[in-house]
């Protein structure tokens, strides 16, 4: 998959991992994430779920994202 839905994907994902935001717009950016509802999706929910520098919150909101695509 190219085009607007990927790049849309990389803006959220680097939101998401941008410490230097603040944790709102963080979780804005994972909860945008669980509603594209893309396999890619997913698998970004999935790498923030495993990225450590986030914080247990934002992981376990990742987690919750990714859970409802599953479904």
């Amino acid at each position: 998959m190219t085009g607007p839905v990927m790049i849309e994907l990389k803006k959220l994902t680097d939101i998401a991992t941008d410490l230097d935001l603040t944790v709102n717009l963080r979780k804005d950016a994972i909860k945008s994430l669980g509603q594209i509802g893309t396999h890619e999706a997913l698998l970004a929910l999935l790498d923030l779920v495993a990225d450590e520098k986030l914080n247990q919150g934002e992981r376990k909101l990742a987690l919750q994202q990714a859970e409802k695509l599953i479904k």
